[in-house]
Parts: C-alpha cells; structure tokens; sequence
C-alpha cells in the first residue's frame, strides 16, 4: 500500500490585481514529493504568483493553505526555501564567502545573539557538498559563475530543512550546459523528498525534468501530471516540434 501523501500548498479562487488584474480564479495543489514547474508567457502572473504563496504580497480573493495552515497564520517559514529572480550578480569583490552566505540560512532558527557553531558549520558543509560546492566554500560568492551562485542559494535554502524549495527562473543568463546539471541536481533534490517548484520560461528544459506541469496566462489553463500534460492538446500550442524531444527524454521518471 502507498504511503498517503501530504497536502503541501493548496491555491483556492485566487485573483490579484496590480489595478489591471494580474491572476484571476487560479486553483491547484500541491502534494510531497510533487517537482512542478510552471510555465507561461511573460507577464502571465507566474512571478506574481510566487509571490503570493511566500505570503509577500496579499490575494485581492481567494485563499492559500501552505503545509495544513492558512497562510495568514503560517509561521514556520524555515519549511520554505525561496530562490528569487536575479539572486546572482554579486560584484568580485563581495566580502562575504560562500560558507558564510550559506550559514545565515541558520539564522532564522537561532535566538537572538545566538553565534553559528561548529556543528552548524557541519551542517553548512555537508549542504554545499550536496549541490557540489564544498571546494569553493571559501571563496567569494562574488568570484563564483551565475550557475554556482544559483547552487549556493540552494544550499543556504536546504540548511533549514526546508519542505518546500520555491525558484524563481533561477537559470536566467546560465548558459545550456550549466542549466542541464542544475535541473539534473534539482531532480536529485526532490527525490531525497523534497517538494519543488520552479517557474521558468524554458519550457523544453523545464517540462524535461519535472513530474508536474502548470501552465499559467493570468487564468490556470493547465494543471497535472508531465504525462497527462504531454498527451494534452496545451503540448501542442507551447512546445510544437519539440513535443517529441520533451515528452520522449523525460528524466522524472
């Protein structure tokens, strides 16, 4: 018998509005263990969006439940990491080292005045060697390539054991060699049980690695499983010829 699995973000009637509306009537779930991209032209709400499930911005309607709780009263937000747009771009000489950009993501569970210890080092140490980046804890984060930024922000999230890890186009300006072992760590991330989601406008690399598709245009005009999405006439319109490419070479199997 499968183990139930747990409901981790659940999307009811949402709608926002920047004066012109931005979301209208979007609804969907997320469950543990689910690796959901999201997907949709520029200026859809796919960012909007994310920023209403890390509790940034407020719904004009609707309501979000984020692991069991509605979000207005959700306060365990160590459970949620977020790797926003444009996290990358330090100047060379940025002070900070990677294993100390790495530590503040044990912050939010210490008390005030509390110092990072040896054993939290360890914990440092053992979530750069994850995302491949031990060797370079030393450095300055700002001496570090776009596509090793991007790992070391995962590993800052991943410190506090989060249970969602939330990105936000986090290959922009990584060139296609470094973007297929990023989504190639991501794919190992999820299956150690973590819930991921990732908006990206790469949609031949993104519904490649993922085991759920969201296609998002101001309204939800998709939403589920990368097979039911590969055999839907949505393929079609987004991905054209390379529909076989996509749905043939899946590594979310």
């Amino acid at each position: 018998m499968k183990k139930k699995k747990h409901e981790i973000l659940r999307v009811e009637n949402l709608s926002f509005s920047y004066g012109k509306e931005v979301l209208s009537d979007v609804s969907f779930s997320l469950y543990e263990g689910d690796y959901l991209g999201i997907i949709g032209e520029n200026g859809g709400g796919k960012t909007t969006l994310i920023k209403l499930i890390i509790g940034l911005i407020k719904p004009a309607s609707g309501k979000i439940t984020l692991c069991g709780k509605d979000i207005r009263k959700f306060n365990k937000w160590d459970e949620v990491g977020y790797i926003p747009q444009k996290a990358t771009g330090f100047d060379q000489n940025f002070p900070s080292s990677v294993e100390e950009i790495v530590s503040l993501g044990l912050l939010s569970k210490k008390r005030l005045f509390r110092f990072i210890t040896k054993a939290d080092m360890e914990i440092v140490y053992r979530q750069l060697k994850k995302v491949g980046m031990l060797e370079q804890r030393k450095k300055k984060i700002g001496e570090l390539s776009g596509g090793q930024q991007q790992r070391v922000f995962i590993a800052r999230a991943l410190v506090s054991k989060p249970r969602l890890l939330i990105l936000d186009e986090p290959t922009a300006g990584i060139d296609p060699k470094t973007q297929g072992e990023f989504y190639e760590m991501l794919g190992k991330l999820n299956k150690e049980g973590i819930t991921i989601i990732i908006v990206s406008h790469d949609v031949s690399y993104i519904t490649k690695y993922v085991s759920k598709v969201a296609c998002l245009n101001n309204k939800m005009f998709f939403h589920g499983t990368h097979e039911e999405f590969c055999s839907s006439h949505v393929v079609d319109e987004i991905l054209g010829h390379e529909k076989h490419i996509v749905c043939h070479n899946h590594q979310n199997a």
